[in-house]
């Protein structure tokens, strides 16, 4: 399990690495988890939350409501007594479980996304979830008693959403990959444009470290270095 820790004394864990992190953020009384990965990965996420003794979380803050996002989240619901953090733009998506299509950025993802898609799309969908909280462009959750916020990062998905704790560390879905050495170009994106963007506006934080949903830890320097490469293509 890989930890960071932030000067203020927050602990960023990832308690699930490979396929779809999952982080548990920890600091000033609260537990708050990001993302559930997906549904087959359940049993290893339960086992994981008892190994570390947790008995209760206070947020479960959704990066996006794709399957390998959200899949889980109506059980940490029901055992856990979270409140569901959800952007505005993809609530519905998760009440009904759904798993929207998302556009490939290379040519491998275009074919399989045109020619494979709509056929396994509705293989993805997931059980239904009722969100607590809507959130927009940004939410502060100072009012929860963590120093940290929730930032709009669109591009993958409509509703794709960034967590900032303590403006050191951020957990940014998949508005950014850590797969590829030298890059964080995600191969799936609905708006490239919007998702440059966001690098862009992640970039206007003070975070030194960027935590995406796949792959490893991005560093600013390298999200700096593929902003300046792809800035000068937005239309």
């Amino acid at each position: 399990m890989k930890i960071w820790h932030t000067k203020s004394g927050y602990t960023v864990s990832c308690i699930i690495r490979g396929r779809s992190n999952v982080f548990l953020v920890t600091g000033n009384g609260k537990n708050i988890l990001i993302d559930t990965s997906p549904a087959y990965r359940w049993k290893k996420l339960k086992k994981i939350l008892d190994n570390l003794r947790i008995k209760k979380i206070d947020y479960l803050i959704l990066t996006h409501t794709h399957f390998d996002h959200a899949a889980n989240a109506s059980k940490i619901k029901n055992i856990y007594g979270v409140t569901v953090i959800v952007n505005r733009l993809e609530a519905e998506y998760l009440k009904k479980g759904e798993n929207t299509m998302v556009d490939g950025t290379v040519f491998i993802t275009r074919f399989l996304t045109k020619k494979l898609g709509p056929a396994i799309l509705v293989k993805l969908n997931f059980k239904p979830c009722e969100p607590d909280l809507l959130v927009d462009q940004k939410f502060k959750l100072q009012v929860f008693g963590i120093n940290g916020y929730i930032l709009h990062t669109p591009g993958h998905s409509p509703g794709s959403q960034s967590v900032i704790i303590d403006d050191e560390i951020a957990i940014t879905g998949d508005a950014m990959f850590g797969v590829i050495p030298g890059s964080v170009f995600p191969p799936y994106a609905e708006n490239v444009d919007e998702m440059i963007m966001s690098w862009g506006k992640l970039l206007k934080t003070n975070c030194y470290l960027f935590l995406p949903s796949h792959g490893t830890p991005n560093s600013r320097k390298l999200v700096q270095m593929n902003f300046d490469k792809r800035k000068g293509s937005l239309s």
